[in-house]
């Protein structure tokens, strides 16, 4: 019996191209993966602990607080005050990027890119960081609705401040500024665990970080929500993404613990 050669067909150059052009960032990416920094001592990670407990004391203090309060008042006069002072600062780009990032958090822009952020996190085998992502931000939006409806706070009135284009929902807490912190705050603590110092990392972070602190005044400049709003939600939304951190962290070494990059959770600093 002679052995015969079984003929290749060569792929299309074309779609070989279009599978290295794709493979290339990813690669790119789980290069830069699993680059934790050194451990820091122990006296100063529980100093760091202690006072990152009493944080989430005050925070969940201060929310409720001001969710009471914005059960009874449509709004307080620092809100007016406030608003009118970022209102007043209206250069063309300064607009621009106030009305940008309040097109972002808006459906359907949102969803897709959200959705594009956790194909791109599983494509490049952090499963699950993917995992956690999505679930963390579903859970969110839920508990941010569910508040809203509860406190059922109007949202700031045109005869009050200026304001943009006026929603029929419910102002307390900002839906923009939860998912921000939330799913971008999220986000960040992935860039900053599990990406090697670099340049690329550096500028990843202070996008997605001014990001987050810009949200807040954007929703205030565009007149959707009071500055109590932003500040609760930006509360609320540090306390969820504790325990997202969290459950990140427990579930790291008992799901997805085969992925190919990160298997390990992030070494503290």
């Amino acid at each position: 019996m002679t052995d015969k050669a079984v003929p290749v067909v060569a792929a299309p150059e074309a779609a070989v191209a279009a599978v290295e052009a794709v493979k290339k960032p990813i690669n790119a990416w789980r290069r830069l993966i699993d680059g934790a920094g050194a451990v820091v001592g122990k006296p100063w990670r529980r100093y760091r602990a202690n006072l990152f407990i009493g944080y989430l004391v005050g925070a969940s203090v201060v929310f409720l607080i001001l969710a009471v309060l914005a059960k009874t008042v449509a709004y307080f006069t620092f809100d007016v005050t406030f608003t009118n002072a970022v209102q007043s600062f209206n250069p063309a780009w300064f607009n621009a990027l106030m009305v940008g990032l309040t097109w972002i958090g808006f459906g359907p822009q949102a969803y897709i890119v959200t959705t594009l952020i956790l194909v791109f996190l599983y494509a490049s085998g952090l499963k699950w960081e993917m995992v956690t992502a999505l679930l963390s931000v579903i859970g969110s939006t839920l508990l941010g609705l569910g508040i809203k409806v509860l406190i059922d706070r109007p949202r700031p009135g045109a005869d009050v401040v200026i304001v943009l284009n006026q929603l029929s929902d419910f102002s307390f807490p900002s839906g923009h500024v939860l998912f921000f912190t939330i799913f971008f705050g999220f986000m960040i603590f992935l860039a900053f665990t599990l990406l090697k110092a670099s340049r690329w990392r550096t500028l990843l972070l202070a996008m997605l970080g001014g990001m987050v602190a810009l949200i807040g005044i954007s929703r205030i400049y565009v007149g959707q929500h009071w500055a109590s709003d932003v500040v609760a939600a930006y509360l609320l939304g540090s306390l969820w993404l504790t325990l997202t951190v969290l459950a990140y962290r427990w579930g790291k070494t008992r799901f997805f613990d085969h992925q190919p990059v990160a298997k390990k959770p992030p070494a503290g600093r």
